[in-house]
């Protein structure tokens, strides 16, 4: 089914939801860390295990539920997800050492849904053009929203608490939740199941998922242990840990406003820019000697961050119909999200053993290893569209 609504509205409808649960999302992925460290008192393996719980419930969704759904039940289960973490965010006031952890398995749970439907949803325009200009105007809304969002809960956290920063944020699920009834699904062509080897198998998708994993992996680090990092190491305050988030969505935001004004053809290019700007990030924060080159490494890293989802997101818009994208964006986030659960824990445990400095640049040699791979895949991703859908 391709988009019968106006372009604005659609637009609007995907940039609202969008804001609302990628901004109130970060903000419990960066502060639920820094409140099990400093006021629940969790070790590192124990601040790794607690973003794992969330991120494998997100996957657990994503991969084996909300894939395996067709468009109508597809769409219930979206609204009941929105409900759901609306009424569970501001629970978080309440949270204690044993509550966090039934919380962040709910709201990582319900996540699973809600991320890849707006996905597919941004993608259902017929026209190449306004589609991945579109894709890239939803892409450039994340990285919005997480620049607002640690800005805003930096100034909130120089009057309050930790805990009592997820009650300003309550009223972004309220609107994520209005904005799911606008949100469009795709009309089911056949009821037959999609096979998943026939979308692991597709160039398209192999292209996304790699040059996805360049990135994520080592975000998955920086989001988890950036911030006690900087505390640890250099002794700065909760609100300035926000603004350091802040410079580094600012830099993802810049790059992908400029993915949004120029809808790129050859995406491999990107890609390789993105892998080198990645390995020179993380040798700087690994050996920034003071607060003010971390800050700077931060804001290396955001150009990576800026670049690499929106390219793997129009990998997969170009290689599959509009039928196959929906199941192919579910098991794109699930993978995400499989990095997402196994990295706070390795991550938790290579902190634990040899420190911050080794444990972010030992994610290097990880990164190329990934890109090897991927240079596999590159003669795919400038074939025609849908061509890069089919395998060998």
């Amino acid at each position: 089914m391709s988009s019968k609504r106006p372009y604005i509205v659609v637009l609007t409808v995907i940039v609202s939801m969008t804001f609302a649960v990628r901004s109130s999302n970060n903000m419990f992925s960066t502060t639920v860390p820094l409140l099990a460290m400093y006021n629940f008192h969790f070790t590192d393996l124990m601040v790794g295990l607690l973003s794992a719980v969330g991120a494998g419930a997100t996957f657990i969704m994503s991969a084996m539920i909300n894939s395996r759904l067709h468009s109508g039940p597809r769409r219930l289960l979206f609204l009941v997800s929105s409900f759901t973490y609306m009424v569970i965010y501001p629970l978080f006031y309440f949270s204690n050492y044993i509550l966090i952890w039934p919380l962040v398995l709910i709201a990582g749970f319900v996540l699973g849904s809600l991320m890849p439907n707006i996905i597919t949803s941004a993608s259902l325009l017929d026209n190449k053009t306004q589609r991945e200009r579109l894709l890239s105007i939803y892409t450039l809304t994340l990285s919005l929203s997480l620049i607002a969002g640690p800005t805003i809960e930096s100034e909130i956290l120089l009057k309050f608490s930790l805990i009592q920063s997820f009650l300003f944020f309550t009223a972004l699920p309220v609107v994520a939740f209005i904005s799911s009834f606008y949100i469009q699904f795709p009309e089911d062509k056949s009821t037959e199941k999609i096979p998943y080897y026939t979308i692991f198998k597709a160039h398209g998708f192999k292209a996304a998922t790699l040059n996805i994993l360049t990135y994520n992996i080592p975000f998955a680090l920086i989001l988890t242990f950036g911030g006690i990092y900087a505390k640890d190491q250099f002794g700065v305050s909760y609100s300035a840990i926000t603004l350091i988030f802040s410079l580094f969505f600012t830099s993802s935001f810049l790059s992908r406003l400029l993915l949004t004004i120029y809808v790129p053809t050859k995406i491999f290019r990107l890609m390789t820019l993105s892998v080198i700007v990645t390995t020179i990030g993380l040798i700087a924060l690994s050996f920034s000697p003071n607060i003010y080159l971390f800050a700077v490494s931060f804001l290396i890293l955001g150009l990576p961050h800026g670049f690499t989802y929106p390219l793997s997101i129009i990998s997969i818009s170009r290689g599959f119909e509009q039928t196959m994208r929906s199941v192919a964006n579910s098991y794109f986030f699930s993978l995400m999200m499989i990095v997402g659960a196994l990295m706070p824990v390795i991550s938790g445990f290579i902190v634990g053993s040899v420190g911050f400095r080794i444990g972010f640049v030992s994610i290097v040699p990880v990164v190329v290893i990934l890109y090897i791979l991927l240079r596999k895949e590159a003669g795919y991703l400038e074939l025609p569209e849908k061509a890069i859908g089919t395998v060998e």
